[in-house]
């Protein structure tokens, strides 16, 4: 298998912008990540086009929007939340709303930061696995509910707060919380617009 370059054709119908996969020769490896190059398996080694209805990075209105709630996602940072617990809820919603640009992004990102294959796998399966704590749990329990409000009339239910309360301190349940609002909205700009999946390198985007 080849490595393949990831290019933004805006020429698609109806103002949609083209995503294009095409194999590259050896010396074109390691090419900018800011191009949006990556690694893709193309069927029989072919060009494949996926098309993706907006630019999120190049329409105005789009990219503020994407800006700002990236942004807000980053204010968790510093908080009392762990970062390994953060990575396995933005992964989860992001498996429940089939944001597969988003599942992409953040099964990378937390395995570059060195969660096991084990947890990464077992992360849609959460309750029949054994990898979990019980405050990872928690906080896929209400990264769940929470993510799935038309599915319940209450919403939240109250033992699922409960029990993320119980295991995460305010300043923590705050940001859980925060994080769970903000990948919810991404989500839904990269489903909606059609982001293509499968080029995300960590680190890619600064």
């Amino acid at each position: 298998m080849r490595p393949t370059a990831v290019t933004l054709d805006r020429g698609g119908t109806g103002g949609r912008t083209r995503v294009r996969f095409t194999s590259l020769p050896k010396r074109s490896q390691g090419m900018s990540p800011f191009r949006l190059e990556g690694w893709k398996r193309t069927a029989n080694d072919k060009e494949r086009t996926v098309d993706a209805r907006l630019d999120l990075l190049g329409d105005p209105v789009l990219s503020r929007t994407l800006k700002h709630l990236t942004a807000a996602g980053r204010a968790v940072e510093d908080s009392p939340l762990s970062p390994s617990t953060r990575e396995l809820v933005l992964l989860r919603a992001s498996q429940i709303n089939g944001c597969g640009f988003c599942v992409d992004m953040h099964a990378k990102d937390a395995a570059h930061a060195g969660e096991t294959a084990d947890r990464l796998h077992l992360v849609a399966a959460w309750r029949e696995a054994t990898v979990f704590t019980d405050a990872e749990r928690a906080a896929l329990e209400l990264v769940e509910e929470g993510t799935r409000i038309a599915d319940a009339a209450g919403g939240v239910s109250d033992e699922v707060w409960e029990n993320a309360a119980e295991h995460h301190g305010e300043d923590a349940l705050a940001a859980l919380v925060s994080t769970i609002a903000v990948i919810n909205a991404l989500n839904r700009l990269s489903v909606i617009t059609r982001q293509p999946a499968g080029h995300y390198r960590p680190g890619m985007f600064g």
